[in-house]
């Protein structure tokens, strides 16, 4: 499957992909408010970062206790479920007078409901498309996310221009809504892809067997770490430049979206492969810029170029489905959604405390360093384990 008219021939997939766009553009627009109006109450970079990224720490519970759902809950129910409860939680913070830490303790129940979803979705898109069209249809899934980026921080900005944060709150918790209601029109009622209950046992058995392998290991430690410290970055937008944060963030969406499109349609398999190590160095080179403090123009070229790095990510995703077997896709998705949020707040909690010590250009710096290091560690082992590979079948 390599064309877009036939991906959006396929049952289900057109439902299913909307859905998952007006998600990402109420996650974005309700992040930005939310983060905005924890940093004008507090004047806290780190409080502001965590506030925004922090549902994501969450999701190490949720790979902990509940990612065996991912394959033994019926999707259809469990989506419509996630997305019907988000509208809840983002209704609840646009309370007025809600103290911060009932904010904090809002945001951690939406990243525990939150480290489900990402393996059922994952799991669901596998089931829905050929094995030849999975990469296609995900690389269509991440610009959609980085197209609604786009959209839902700019529009997040004007409306913070013109609306309150509580309001564009609301308006966010209505886009859920809607989500819920899509999914629930639109898909087809599919029993769970493995039987037996969900629970804690079976989580653990499954995590350790997918983390028993050393090259999944090394892959999955790839979309998490030089991902989430990137992400530690973009938290501190609202603290570098509070007036230009929609600004920076929909650049980072964009260029996302151009690596993405890039990566899925017009790179061939073959050479796609050896991509995944100079796109997580350009994921974090440009963030080097910011020692310098540049204005808005350059701050918003520089994430924009660094943010096509993003697309190692659908290489690496496409290694660990030729990595894992069919029956634990969804598993080994969520385990890949769930670490990679709980990276990204990791990331910004970071981020944020070094901003608190010193300054949001200065922490975007030094965590970039970071990332490139990370990058470069991971090089080195991934080496190491292709060359005994290739003693094994030589021997």
């Amino acid at each position: 499957m390599r064309s877009y008219r036939e991906l959006f021939r396929t049952p289900e997939y057109t439902p299913f992909f909307f859905s998952f766009a007006a998600q990402n553009a109420a996650l974005t627009i309700s992040g930005l408010a939310l983060a905005t109006l924890v940093y004008r109450a507090t004047e806290s970079p780190l409080l502001s970062a965590v506030s925004m990224f922090g549902p994501q720490l969450a999701q190490v519970l949720g790979a902990t206790f509940f990612l065996s759902g991912a394959d033994r809950l019926p999707p259809r129910v469990t989506l419509t479920g996630i997305n019907t409860a988000f509208a809840v939680c983002t209704a609840v913070l646009a309370l007025p007078g809600l103290p911060i830490g009932a904010v904090f303790a809002v945001v951690f129940l939406q990243g525990l409901i939150a480290s489900l979803g990402g393996g059922v979705s994952g799991g669901l898109l596998n089931e829905i498309l050929p094995k030849n069209g999975y990469l296609l249809g995900r690389s269509v899934f991440n610009m959609a996310s980085g197209l609604m980026q786009v959209t839902g921080f700019a529009t997040g900005g004007a409306l913070l221009a013109l609306l309150s944060p509580r309001t564009c709150l609301l308006l966010a918790a209505t886009l859920y809504a809607t989500t819920a209601l899509v999914l629930r029109l639109g898909l087809t009622a599919r029993p769970p892809r493995a039987a037996g209950r969900p629970s804690v046992a079976a989580t653990w058995r499954t995590n350790a067997l997918l983390w028993s392998s050393r090259p999944r290991r090394l892959t999955y430690l790839g979309m998490w770490v030089p991902n989430g410290l990137i992400v530690g970055c973009e938290s501190l937008y609202v603290s570098y430049d509070s007036g230009s944060a929609g600004v920076l963030f929909a650049s980072a969406a964009l260029g996302m979206f151009v690596g993405d499109l890039t990566l899925g349609r017009f790179i061939p398999s073959a050479l796609r492969a050896r991509l995944d190590i100079p796109l997580r160095l350009l994921l974090a080179t440009p963030y080097l810029l910011f020692a310098l403090h540049p204005g808005t123009p350059w701050s918003a070229m520089a994430v924009c170029a660094a943010s096509i790095g993003y697309g190692a990510s659908l290489v690496l995703q496409e290694r660990l489905m030729e990595l894992t077997p069919d029956e634990l896709a969804g598993h080994a998705l969520g385990l890949r959604s769930a670490g990679m949020l709980t990276m990204q707040g990791v990331g910004a909690t970071i981020a944020g405390t070094v901003a608190q010590l010193t300054s949001p250009a200065t922490a975007m710096t030094l965590v970039a360093v970071a990332s490139v290091a990370v990058t470069l560690v991971l090089a080195v082992l991934g080496r190491q384990v292709r060359g005994e590979v290739a003693e094994v079948q030589t021997a």
